[in-house]
């Protein structure tokens, strides 16, 4: 008994310890992405006031490529001292199901942190293409596998957006991925690509500016960044979804009190009403919640996307 108290003892102090020297060095956010894309908005965002809480420097690291495995395995092989997070999606979801050798486990090798914001996928075309949904699909039936749609990289969630499209509709049209969402609109614009799927941050500049047409978003309501973009809910494709989410993961055995912390330090800097709104505006939604919430989401995202993946016929990679 005396060692077993002995041992609750000596962790208890190993906690406090964590607790009083972290951060002591710079504190590191991969983004398995290149620049200006959705995932690298939301990483620099939290990165910025979590400086300033940590009282120690957050730097993003953009490691693109690989379908986001380049980054992933990058943190799930860490120290896992909370000084190498990752600011992950909806792809260390998708790749659990879509890669045969996959170089790490989003639920073995990551212990979650928070769940930081989430969002939904646009469908936006060159506006000589098409005006709204019904235009396009007819020019996607009168062209089978002529037209092609852009995604930040193979098993993101913008690539599943089209794939369920594919599947709702019978339409032939061909994925194209990049390594993040900046060069796919980038070769949108210059007419690579007639189409892409996209969250609403990166997109929304060309949007304003007319140089993109918004056809549908994945969400089930309406955003107030672009309200005057109907659903594909709406436009008939009853029940489509194509969601994203960002959230920070930190490697597998990172100590408990480091978690806790920095899942406190996010979730405020969520909290706030400037962030939130300004996070609104541009369509993303501030998220939170524990570290368990965060797990469980995972999980139930892990398995939505085994069902997508095998109903589109994906081969694993």
């Amino acid at each position: 008994m005396k060692a077993f108290f002995a041992l609750a003892f000596a962790a208890a102090l190993a906690g406090a310890a964590h607790a009083q020297t972290y951060p002591n060095r710079v504190v590191r956010i991969v983004v398995p992405y290149a620049t200006g894309g959705n995932t690298d908005l939301t990483a620099r965002i939290v990165a910025t006031r979590l400086s300033e809480a940590l009282g120690q420097q957050v730097i993003v690291d953009n490691r693109p490529g690989g379908g986001t495995n380049i980054g992933s395995e990058l943190v799930a092989k860490a120290p896992a001292d909370g000084h190498t997070l990752l600011m992950g999606g909806a792809s260390n979801a998708i790749n659990m199901s879509l890669y045969r050798d996959l170089p790490y486990d989003t639920v073995r090798d990551f212990a979650p942190i928070v769940l930081c914001v989430k969002g939904a996928a646009v469908l936006a075309v060159q506006p000589s293409i098409a005006k709204n949904l019904t235009e396009l699909l007819a020019v996607a039936r009168s062209r089978p596998g002529k037209l092609n749609f852009a995604s930040a990289g193979p098993g993101s969630s913008t690539h599943m957006a089209g794939e369920l499209l594919k599947q709702m509709t019978g339409v032939d049209i061909v994925h194209v991925p990049y390594k993040g969402n900046a060069p796919a609109i980038a070769d949108t614009l210059g007419g690579q690509v007639e189409m892409i799927f996209s969250g609403v941050p990166a997109l929304l500049p060309h949007l304003q500016s007319g140089r993109l047409r918004a056809i549908a978003i994945g969400s089930l309501r309406r955003f107030p960044a672009i309200p005057e973009v109907p659903t594909f809910d709406e436009l008939g494709l009853r029940g489509y979804e194509a969601t994203t989410w960002f959230g920070l993961l930190a490697p597998a055995k990172t100590p408990r009190d480091i978690v806790t912390r920095l899942n406190a330090e996010v979730t405020r800097i969520l909290g706030g009403r400037d962030l939130g709104e300004r996070l609104m505006r541009e369509g993303l939604e501030a998220s939170a919640g524990t570290p368990e919430h965060f797990a469980q989401y995972i999980d139930e995202e892990i398995a939505k996307y085994a069902r997508l993946v095998k109903a589109a016929g994906l081969k694993s990679q």
